[in-house]
Formats: structure tokens, sequence, C-alpha cells
């Protein structure tokens, strides 16, 4: 890697080492004199923009930049991840610009979901982090639904401004800049650079036919996400591709479900009732007695309980015990970040631990659907 070298089209610093983080090029294309990184290229050359990652501390250096501008903030979430790609605080660092949410992958919902109650949701959900948004558009970028609403709604609302997207990375913010460099944007201008003093960016300015910009940031790296610990050959049988088959389980007190090796769901308490799992329809769901499944994690992880493989099971932080009481009439989900949600149909009340590797995030939020 080289300080000696910045992108010609975004300004950050040209590495050859990780084509996962800003800057990135062939180790050829360093001997240029005006390189492009990667991702600028594939913009330039291709009208593709390519996701790279920043950790959060230097991603939020990055946004902070925002609040000084007059513009509009577009932030894309993966609905599949809700809690695990809202920026937290995003207010703060983009200061008085409003923020239009952009909801990914809706096309994971069931077909019978209704989308005005998930846009409620979305709206509670987003109010109960403290972000006031000035609109939610429901789109699948994978599956081209909603995006001329998403289209409606940014030229309804920027003004003639600037538009900002951020989100972090896997939620599919890179398929919806795509979307909106091919159908908003005639790229008739070079990449321009945007920098400030004394910090490189890594923004691109995707320019528009007004003369503004559509500008593009990394995507942010949550490691609270399941997604971000596990090997990659795991995320296969945990990022969905296909619409949600939620799984209904009618349990007694004192059973145990095994997410394949990777989360347990303990109903220590309560009357018969029944769960609904919404994960990646590739995701073993293993179903056991409370007093054996010790016993049979010891014996079967790697095996029966996979992914992941054993090898590739210590490699993963140990498990942490989460407790959760669901009040009786309350309907509720258990989200894991990066693996899905357990709906707690909630008539009679249930005390249950959810048990997830140590550091990922779970929640307990009112129920999706």
């Amino acid at each position: 890697m080289t300080d000696s070298l910045q992108c010609t089209g975004c300004g950050a610093v040209l590495q050859a080492d990780d084509p996962a983080k800003p800057g990135y090029v062939p180790q050829e294309a360093l001997e240029r004199e005006r390189a492009l990184c990667r991702r600028c290229f594939r913009i330039k050359h291709y009208n593709e923009a390519a996701d790279v990652a920043m950790d959060a501390e230097e991603y939020f250096r990055m946004l902070g930049h925002i609040a000084a501008t007059d513009s509009l903030v577009l932030h894309i979430v993966d609905i599949f991840d809700f809690e695990g790609s809202l920026i937290g605080g995003l207010r703060r660092w983009v200061g008085g610009n409003p923020v239009l949410l952009a909801v990914n992958k809706i096309d994971l919902l069931p077909k019978s979901v209704n989308p005005n109650r998930i846009v409620d949701w979305v709206r509670r959900q987003t109010k109960e982090q403290g972000l006031k948004v000035l609109d939610v558009a429901l789109c699948s970028a994978k599956r081209n639904l909603g995006f001329d609403r998403l289209i409606d709604m940014l030229e309804r609302y920027r003004g003639g401004k600037d538009v900002y997207v951020v989100g972090a990375t896997n939620a599919g913010k890179s398929s919806l800049i795509n979307r909106l460099i091919r159908d908003y944007s005639e790229l008739e201008e070079e990449l321009t650079v945007s920098r400030y003093p004394g910090t490189t960016l890594n923004m691109i300015r995707i320019p528009l036919d007004d003369g503004r910009f559509i500008i593009d940031t990394p995507g942010i790296v949550y490691r609270y996400r399941l997604t971000e610990i596990v090997p990659k050959p795991v995320l296969g049988a945990i990022v969905p591709e296909k619409p949600l088959k939620p799984v209904v389980y009618q349990l007694n007190d004192r059973q145990t479900l095994f997410f394949g090796g990777l989360a347990r769901f303990d109903f220590v308490r309560g009357e018969p009732q029944s769960f609904t799992c919404y994960v990646s329809n590739a995701l073993r769901v293993h179903r056991t007695k409370l007093e054996r499944a010790d016993e049979l994690y010891a014996k079967a992880k790697g095996g029966l309980l996979a992914p992941p493989t054993a090898e590739q099971s210590e490699a993963l932080p140990p498990w942490t015990k989460h407790t959760f009481s669901i009040g009786r009439g309350s309907k509720k989900d258990i989200a894991i970040s990066g693996l899905g949600w357990i709906t707690v149909n909630g008539r009679s009340g249930a005390e249950v631990v959810l048990h997830a590797p140590r550091g990922v995030r779970v929640a307990v939020r009112d129920a999706l659907i």
C-alpha cells in the first residue's frame, strides 16, 4: 500500500491489498499517474457501483461532513436485518438534513404481508431510535420492485439538492445505487473528487442532469451482525435469496430450537404455544428437549447442527445467553442480527432464552408480521 497515490475519482488512498476496502486497485494500476480505484472505474466505464466497506469510527468521521451541506440523505436499510442495518444516531451526523428511508429486500417477506403495515412498523421503529424520516419507500433492487416510487420520492423531496446515500454493508446499497445510475443519471461528466481539508472521504459523486450529484458513501461495517463474523462459506445458508417461508413450531415449555449450530432458542416457561421462525430457507431448524440441548450441541455441532462445520465453529465466539420475558397478549419478535427473527405469538406470555455468539446483537421488538 502507498500513501502517495489517491484515486482521481473519490480521493481514496489507493491500495492493492483488500478488494473490500476503499481505494482498491490491481497492483499494476498503482503505477499509473491518474488511477481510478476499482469502485470509480466500474461506475465510469460500466455504470456499475461496487460495494466497499468502512469501519464505524472512520465512517462516522466521514459522515459528519454531511451536516455542513444542504442536501437530502437517502438511508438504505435491509428489512431482513432492520436493527443491524439502521445507522444509530444518524441525525447527529447529518444535522438538519432531511432523511428518506429506502427499505430494501422487501421481496423476502411473504406476499401476504400488507405493505402499509410494514411502512407503519418501520416508522415506529425509526421513531424509537430517535430518527425522524420524511418518508419510507419499500423496494427491492434485486426484483425491481418499488423503484419508480423511490425515484418519485427523490424528485419530490430533494428540491434540486445533492443526495447522499448511506447504509450498512450487505443492505443492498450498491444494488440501489446501480439502479439510480441507470435510471437517474446519464453520467455525461467525469467523476469528480469530493475532499474536505485534512480528510480523504472515499465518496463518489455521480452527476445528475441538473448539475447536482448523487454522492455514494462506503458501506458501514457493524461487527454485531452474525454475517460479519461467520466464515464466508456459511453466508449462503443464512443470507436469504428467496422469499422467507415462515415455519411455525407448536412448543411446550422446556423445549429448544437450534438454528444450525449458530443460535439456540429455549422456551423455558409458559403455556403451550406457537413460535414462528423467519430465517433463510437454507438453514435447518432442529427441535429437541431443553434438558438434552447442551448434550446435543456438544455431540452434533458441525454435523446434525450445521452450519458451521465443527472446524468453523471453533473460530466463532462462545455463545451468550439473552433472557426475555414476553408479557401475556403481546406479540413480539426476538431478532438475531444477520440471522432472522422468531415471533413469540404471545397470547399467554413466555419466558425464553436466546443463545447466540458473543457480540451478536439480539433484540426484542414489536412483531413485524
